[in-house]
């Protein structure tokens, strides 16, 4: 008979990648599979069927709390707010439906769905879970959850990336975008950035950021190259995986400093996301397991 705690260590992985997709919180996300266990450990496993589907359960009504939560604080959160960066490994950029799911953009993109909506999208679209499953998480029936599965699926298809881009595409991007970065050269950034890119930074009133988006071609170059010289003089890039996608970490002085993570559509950067509020840095210096 498996333990309660084979069984839970069975789908930590998945567990944890549920619930970080629905809250984009590392932080946040590991004290749902804290309430996970503990909700757990408390359950007869001889009248569980299924256990996946059942950890599924408690970790989605946990991660629906916590979002509720945090959708308030949120909204007195200073400057743009971005999801927590985790350094993650080759095997989750070679799951072209995953990366795509825990990428910056596709994180940001879920920030318009209402928690119900966005639980009930990711548990649909990304875990492959039956209407019946999900209605269970959620407490609503199959009928309802096929009616917001249906309005999530419109939301995000109005705002997810514009067309597909192949990871040697992107490596190709931020390696254009590293080096004008480094050479602080104004033309090659204008070649490599969308008309309309947007260029958000999420310092969380800690350290320095702009505090609203940064918008357009040239003001974005023009701003990156500005500051190319202080990064070539105090600040080091080292080249990443970041949420399953090509980014960059800089350090100043060995230190975690911003991580930078970018959009690219039709081989051009259509946006660019630079955490540097250090509370979200913690997970960039190892590799956090994903899985679906």
């Amino acid at each position: 008979m498996v333990s309660a705690t084979d069984a839970f260590l069975a789908h930590r992985n998945l567990l944890f990648t549920v619930a970080y997709e629905m809250l984009g919180s590392a932080v946040d996300a590991e004290d749902v599979l804290q309430e996970t266990w503990l909700r757990w450990v408390g359950v007869d496993l001889d009248a569980v069927q299924d256990h996946r589907a059942y950890l599924f359960r408690i970790t989605t009504r946990q991660a629906l709390d916590r979002l509720r939560t945090l959708r308030r604080r949120r909204e007195y959160y200073v400057g743009p707010w971005l999801p927590e960066p985790l350094l993650t490994a080759p095997d989750v950029a070679e799951d072209v439906e995953l990366a795509d799911s825990v990428s910056m953009a596709m994180l940001l993109v879920l920030e318009i769905l209402t928690p119900t909506e966005r639980a009930v999208f990711v548990l649909r679209e990304v875990f492959d879970l039956g209407y019946d499953e999900i209605a269970a998480a959620v407490d609503k029936s199959p009928a309802a959850v096929r009616q917001i599965a249906h309005r999530a699926r419109g939301h995000v298809a109005a705002r997810r990336p514009r067309g597909a881009v192949s990871p040697g595409q992107a490596r190709d991007a931020l390696v254009a975008f590293q080096r004008a970065i480094e050479t602080g050269d104004l033309r090659h950034l204008l070649d490599i950035l969308a008309p309309d890119v947007v260029f958000l930074t999420d310092g969380g009133g800690i350290v320095r950021a702009a505090v609203t988006p940064v918008v357009g071609a040239d003001t974005v170059a023009r701003l990156l190259a500005a500051g190319s010289g202080r990064i070539a003089d105090r600040l080091s890039l080292r080249p990443v995986q970041v949420n399953g996608h090509p980014a960059l970490i800089l350090r100043r002085d060995g230190e975690i400093d911003t991580v930078v993570a970018v959009r690219v559509d039709d081989g051009l950067v259509t946006g660019l996301y630079a955490v540097r509020n250090p509370e979200k840095l913690s997970r960039v210096d190892r590799e956090i397991a994903l899985s679906r």
